[in-house]
């Protein structure tokens, strides 16, 4: 099956399952035990795994950065806090206004699906998977994608440049 038809139905069955719990202290937990200094996040949308809650109880221990998105589909990671603006980009995300460009030990990782491989489904944009593999060839990362369990599929399809996630947790857990 194509990417977009996988993508468009996991969607569709997202927004209507948005409300699922999760254990958030797990994640913070993990994330600290790995001893870091600075997060990669994002701003939720569509339904997406609300990573704002874990962010802001990290951000007592670690800095925290979320992407701005660049011309031919690029980002890079800024420095924010919870007190700091937003403004909303051209696909109606917030970002960082007046943020200092930095290099996360670990990024949050929003996905559409995923299968028990790591292999992660996004929106097709392929703005993580640059990112990735751009920050790969500057220091160790540490990737952990944020999905509901009901977005594993059997198998992602996957392309030269997808790039695999270290770890996706889920309602159910780590993987």
């Amino acid at each position: 099956m194509e990417k977009s038809v996988i993508r468009n139905n996991l969607l569709k069955v997202r927004k209507n399952k948005f409300f699922i719990k999760y254990d958030q202290k797990k994640v913070v937990n993990f994330i600290l035990d790995q001893k870091i200094n600075i997060i990669g996040g994002y701003f939720p949308i569509n339904y997406e795994l609300n990573c704002l809650d874990i962010l802001d109880q990290l951000s007592k221990k670690v800095s925290i950065s979320l992407p701005i998105m660049k011309k031919h589909n690029q980002m890079d990671f800024y420095t924010w806090k919870n007190s700091d603006p937003l403004k909303i980009n051209n696909f109606g995300i917030p970002e960082p206004v007046n943020s200092t460009s930095v290099y996360p030990d670990i990024l949050l990782v929003p996905l559409v699906g995923f299968d028990k491989n790591l292999n992660r489904l996004g929106y097709g944009g392929g703005y993580y998977d640059r990112y990735i593999m751009k920050i790969k060839s500057i220091k160790k990362i540490l990737t952990i994608g944020l999905a509901f369990s009901f977005q594993a599929i059997n198998k992602v399809p996957i392309d030269t440049y997808d790039q695999k996630l270290n770890f996706i947790y889920t309602e159910k857990g780590f993987l």
